[in-house]
């Protein structure tokens, strides 16, 4: 049965040119940030003064071993973009995970009993949705202080509404369908029939809204890096390396342009990958087949 569906979809993946481009995309950047030590040419942190500013090897002044160049200290950027790989990945999954985590167990408690719970907590959500995001984050980590720890916790707790506003409008079309109600008629425990009975019809569209909120947190993530409350040196990031790159575009336009690539190639991968999950679990489209 799981080979059947495992083959399902690697047959539904290669039909699909977005949903294969963006796999490839995700499964490379997966691998770089995997075996970062592997693919690194230079320790990314070394700093070394009379290298600064090289161009990409292949340009006039480049020098071999340096294939993307170095920034304004003189380190490798190709070696600080593959070691970036890894914290864009950590910060985007570990803060969905959290935001989703929130978001779903206060979407299924809203939908699932409704009235007074409901009321609660969509206004709760109400409240979120009235505070700048970028606004409360920024405060939040003056206060705090930037770090990764720091950065998941933030993300994670500002982006619970879209889960929840999901979850709990999926969960009140499930809880009136005729096995709900049967589990109910004989006696099932309301824990058991919302993680048993609900959440499994209703994790597909938490997936899909998962998927596509990685790319919104890697640029959360380097967005704020580049204005400083993000991830503090020595630790490598994109968005730090664009702040660092920013005063030199006119000039030695490498040291920014190579990490912008970096990010957008990510985010597009992930959004691919998230519009072939999208339909792939539309059950529309399961019907079609």
């Amino acid at each position: 049965m799981k080979r059947n569906r495992f083959n399902r979809l690697l047959r539904l993946l290669l039909k699909s040119k977005t949903g294969t481009v963006g796999a490839i995309i995700v499964l490379a950047v997966c691998i770089i940030a995997i075996c970062a030590p592997l693919f690194a040419i230079h320790d990314p942190a070394k700093i070394n003064p009379s290298l600064r500013l090289l161009p990409p090897m292949w340009l006039d002044k480049g020098a071999p071993g340096h294939l993307l160049g170095t920034d304004n200290l003189g380190r490798d950027i190709w070696s600080r973009i593959v070691y970036g790989s890894q914290v864009s990945l950590i910060v985007g999954i570990c803060a969905v995970l959290v935001s989703g985590a929130i978001g779903a167990v206060l979407g299924l408690l809203a939908g699932y009993y409704g009235k007074w719970t409901n009321a609660i907590i969509m206004r709760v959500a109400d409240s979120f949705l009235a505070i700048p995001t970028i606004l409360f984050m920024l405060v939040v980590l003056a206060v705090l202080g930037p770090g990764i720890g720091t950065l998941i916790f933030v993300i994670g707790i500002t982006n619970w509404v879209s889960y929840a506003r999901v979850v709990r409008g999926e969960v009140l079309s499930v809880k009136e369908r005729d096995f709900v109600k049967a589990a109910k008629a004989v006696g099932a425990k309301d824990v058991r029939i919302i993680f048993t009975h609900i959440l499994p019809n209703v994790i597909s569209s938490f997936i899909v809204i998962s998927t596509m909120s990685v790319a919104t947190t890697i640029i959360m993530e380097a967005s704020l890096s580049f204005l400083g409350l993000g991830i503090k040196p020595p630790a490598v990031s994109w968005g730090g390396m664009l702040s660092d790159g920013r005063q030199y575009l006119a000039t030695s336009w490498w040291v920014a342009t190579f990490p912008g690539i970096a990010i957008t190639i990510t985010v597009l991968g992930v959004i691919f990958l998230g519009d072939w999950l999208r339909d792939v679990l539309d059950p529309r489209m399961k019907a079609r087949e």
